[in-house]
């Protein structure tokens, strides 16, 4: 069986930590900012990590 090919576009997306969890950017910063808190755009400002089942599966495909 040939070798998995990584899926490039996941590396723009992730960035892999130390301890080898996903460090990824929180959804809902991009547009329409006015209605929401300075709190709630702060929050979202902090970056996630990715957990369970889809941190298997995306460690996976980048090849990690």
């Amino acid at each position: 069986m040939p070798k998995m090919k990584t899926k490039r576009a996941l590396f723009a997306r992730f960035r892999v930590t130390a301890t080898g969890k996903l460090k990824r950017a929180r959804a809902g910063k991009r547009h329409i900012l006015t209605k929401k808190t300075p709190k709630r755009k702060r929050q979202l400002s902090r970056p996630g990590l990715v957990s369970g089942t889809q941190l298997k599966m995306y460690k996976r495909m980048m090849g990690v």
